[in-house]
């Protein structure tokens, strides 16, 4: 039998070795791929992407089978857009740190833009300049999924995970002890045990 596949969804960097430290803890039971964003990390560019819609259809036209989703940052606008536009494919997903396509400005989040900018001169600013909502469709998003938070992120605080527990129908919301934004990859371990779990109870 088939092992079920995790496609891991990386943050703004576009890093694939963001997620290899939790995609090894799991291979023993998931097959898994990480996908890169053409013109971002270590993902070569692709000349017929030129802003975040046409980024954005590229992540969903990579889903082609049954799968679970893990997104980290602003990968998780990608997990929510497939959830919504592919659920008969999309059997859970786990958001670690995202916005998840809202609106941030009540939360009054840490401003992570201009650093971005300085660490990712060759990056397109796609990310930066994405006015993707999906805030009034969150509801229709009827797959189990997990939320993960850090204790000390601000660039998406605990309330943002908060909100998005409330407004997923099926979500459950966990907590990591000192957790910075890129926790997922600092707590591998931690969130490797949490994702496990969440996946054999799915």
């Amino acid at each position: 039998m088939d092992m079920k596949q995790i496609l891991f969804l990386p943050g703004a960097s576009g890093s694939t070795k963001f997620w290899q430290p939790v995609q090894q803890n799991l291979s023993d039971e998931y097959s898994s791929k990480i996908l890169g964003y053409p013109g971002f990390g270590q993902t070569p560019s692709n000349p017929d992407l030129h802003n975040f819609q046409q980024l954005t259809e590229y992540v969903l036209n990579q889903i082609k089978k049954p799968c679970y989703l893990v997104a980290q940052s602003m990968g998780g606008i990608f997990a929510v857009a497939a959830a919504l536009a592919k659920p008969e494919l999309i059997h859970a997903v786990v958001l670690i740190a995202t916005s998840g396509g809202i609106d941030l400005s009540p939360f009054h989040v840490a401003d992570w833009r201009q650093i971005y900018r300085e660490e990712y001169l060759n990056h397109p600013d796609w990310f930066i300049t994405t006015q993707a909502n999906y805030q009034d469709q969150l509801h229709r998003i009827k797959c189990p999924s997990l939320l993960l938070w850090g204790e000390q992120d601000p660039i998406s605080p605990i309330a943002v995970g908060q909100y998005l527990h409330q407004q997923l129908p099926q979500s459950e919301f966990h907590t990591i002890a000192d957790g910075q934004h890129h926790f997922a990859k600092t707590h591998a371990s931690e969130v490797s045990q949490l994702i496990r779990a969440f996946l054999h109870k799915h």
